[in-house]
């Protein structure tokens, strides 16, 4: 049951956005999936779970004197990931896995139990990448081409619709660039008292 009508225009614009992204879903599951991928793309999305990959890269980052506020920014970036995008967004858009829409995917990894907009591991490993790449560039590239990968291993293991991933960039890019300037404006702050 569809709570829009196709003459509706939002409705025939969603009702396209849903066809182009079952069929880049189903061209990535019939085309694309083989082999040692099977197991390389669970490994890299594994280390997203619940931004683990980010939280030890921050941890490492704040050990550091030179790199500590790098780190304290990550953490921020990935709290807001966490209370506005998994907490917030994704619980609005209420978009259901492609899982639960094409019963014939089969998963590589266990059944993730949240909605699927935006993409949380997408959206953490962006706004992680976005802050690292921000303050040191040569890191950041490297953040940002395991970002990339981790969006793909997304795709591939068929969790998440193109649009999710594109959504959990742009709001991973958003929360990266907002917690560079509240962690600015703290600082100031502080420095200022």
């Amino acid at each position: 049951m569809t709570i829009y009508s196709q003459d509706d225009g939002i409705g025939f614009m969603l009702e396209t956005i849903q066809k182009a992204d079952n069929l880049m879903l189903d061209f990535i599951y019939h085309n694309m999936r083989f082999g040692i991928l099977d197991i390389i793309m669970p490994f890299i999305s594994v280390l997203g779970n619940f931004g683990f990959i980010w939280i030890v890269t921050a941890i490492v980052f704040i050990c550091k004197r030179r790199f500590r506020i790098v780190g304290i920014t990550v953490l921020v970036a990935l709290l807001l990931c966490g209370l506005i995008g998994n907490l917030g967004l994704k619980p609005l858009f209420a978009r259901s896995r492609p899982y639960d829409v094409i019963p014939e995917i089969v998963l590589l990894i266990p059944r993730p139990s949240d909605y699927s907009f935006p993409s949380g591991h997408t959206m953490s490993s962006f706004a992680a990448a976005t802050v690292i790449f921000w303050h040191y560039k040569r890191f950041g590239f490297l953040a940002l081409l395991f970002g990339v990968l981790m969006a793909i291993s997304r795709l591939y293991l068929c969790v998440h619709y193109i649009t999710d991933i594109f959504g959990g960039v742009i709001f991973g890019i958003g929360f990266g660039i907002l917690s560079i300037f509240l962690i600015r404006a703290a600082h100031k702050r502080i420095l200022n008292a």
